[in-house]
């Protein structure tokens, strides 16, 4: 069975249309469908049989698509791999059981290399078995060791049997991050054009939106963030984009209203999504708002003393390194807590990382709010501090630009955060930390467990 045959439809009815821009250079559909075509022999030429679990060690480019398209094809577990992960390479090749590497190097030119043995976990044998490709991701790490994620590729990739809008999109969320699969395959599942960049820069971004006529950037808050410090937006016109998408943490609502008051032209859309369930469908309130309906087809929500849950179609078949989140009726525990009103939700932050000072909540995300409009805060992460009266303490980690020291940060800061929140909210502790030390390779906030010197 080929689960991506319908893609290879597209590919041959928009023979002549671009596909992909790689390094300012366009690729139709008919170079990419010829490169598919010659990856299946490839894979055929070196014994690559159904089952076989290969690591794609690559960023986007015309080659690694490609080739991930073939590895689907071919019914192989595919383990996307890039750069942003090459500390854990060696943890992460052992845990997926990979037996092959595929390098795609930066020419785009490709490699093998055998790297393991046959699988064992029972999952990874279970989909084996199947004679259906299979996907595994590792989630981020941000708040704690990375989670080995395996998917029933054929599953993920049902949603886009059904064409929908064609649109020029940035390839920006990363080629092993769920969110940066679900961009490539919307756009090549509906006939549109994926534009690469080199470098996830707010220059370089900003730069291809305008050279390549970009309509849609799905990224993160964090990048937003640094969007709007950097002054790229005033360098830049912008004029073809109409959309951004945001999401894989929560958005703070300075940043949202910042934003949407600097490219009013622009749709702002809040995405939902998980590596163990897919990106949910979603339709924000409006562009200023941190309300969001999500579902969709293949997808049920429900909410759980206050944890958002999910039924997914999609849904992971399970970790290789964790417990099953699933509750015994089959419904995944996201662990974010929310509000409802209505049919929308308003996300408010992972129930693992709310403060609990005296018995009352902090959500880091409204705190991080307040700080970032404070003149001179490039960016500030927030997390709670073991505290022997209160249990926990606010502790905030802010980069700078001002120069100022600790101390006299801390009394700014003081004194604009009296003006917006409620004294427990305020944080005790603040450190200065390094200028782009607050976010990992996918532009998603860090919130370190481990404390360093507090001032």
């Amino acid at each position: 069975m080929d689960c991506a045959g319908f893609l290879l439809d597209v590919f041959r009815e928009l023979a002549d249309q671009p596909a992909i821009v790689w390094r300012g250079r366009a690729y139709t559909y008919a170079a990419l469908l010829d490169s598919v075509l010659r990856w299946s022999d490839l894979l055929a030429s070196n014994d690559i049989k159904a089952g076989t679990i290969i690591a794609l060690n690559a960023d986007f480019s015309p080659t690694s698509v490609a080739a991930l398209i073939a590895l689907v094809r071919a019914n192989c577990i595919v383990v996307p791999l890039t750069a942003s992960v090459a500390a854990k390479r060696d943890e992460f090749l052992s845990l997926s059981e990979s037996s092959v590497e595929i390098e795609v190097r930066p020419d785009d030119t490709a490699e093998f290399r055998t790297v393991g043995g046959p699988p064992r976990h029972e999952l990874l044998e279970q989909l084996r078995k199947s004679g259906k490709p299979g996907l595994v991701l590792f989630s981020s790490g941000s708040t704690g060791a990375s989670k080995a994620i395996v998917h029933d590729f054929s599953a993920l990739l049902e949603k886009f049997r059904v064409r929908r809008h064609a649109r020029r999109m940035m390839t920006f969320l990363l080629f092993d991050h769920i969110g940066g699969v679900n961009t490539l395959f919307y756009v090549l599942s509906n006939g549109g054009c994926v534009v690469t960049v080199t470098e996830r820069t707010p220059d370089a971004v900003c730069q291809a939106i305008d050279a390549q006529g970009v309509q849609t950037l799905p990224t993160s808050p964090t990048f937003l963030n640094l969007l709007l410090l950097s002054g790229a937006l005033d360098q830049y016109s912008l004029r073809s984009l109409d959309t951004i998408t945001y999401g894989t943490e929560v958005m703070p609502e300075d940043t949202l209203r910042r934003l949407h008051e600097k490219l009013p032209h622009v749709q702002l859309v809040q995405t939902y999504g998980l590596s163990e369930v897919g990106i949910l469908r979603s339709k924000s309130e409006s562009s200023d708002s941190l309300w969001v309906k999500l579902g969709g087809e293949g997808y049920q929500t429900r909410v759980v003393d206050g944890l958002l849950e999910i039924k997914s179609q999609s849904a992971m078949l399970g970790y290789l390194n964790a417990p099953s989140p699933f509750t015994e009726d089959g419904w995944f525990q996201t662990g974010d807590m929310v509000e409802v009103k209505g049919d929308f939700f308003r996300v408010l932050g992972r129930k693992s990382e709310i403060i609990n000072v005296g018995g009352e909540k902090v959500f880091p995300a409204e705190v991080e709010s307040v700080i970032q409009r404070m003149d001179g805060v490039i960016d500030v992460a927030v997390t709670g501090q073991q505290n022997a009266i209160t249990g926990q303490i606010v502790r905030a980690e802010v980069v700078l630009s001002t120069g100022e020291s600790v101390a006299d940060f801390r009394k700014r800061m003081v004194t604009h955060c009296r003006q917006h929140l409620v004294a427990f909210k305020i944080p005790q502790k603040v450190t200065v930390a390094a200028t782009d030390s607050l976010h990992g390779a996918r532009f998603k906030k860090l919130r370190r467990r481990e404390q360093g010197p507090i001032e």
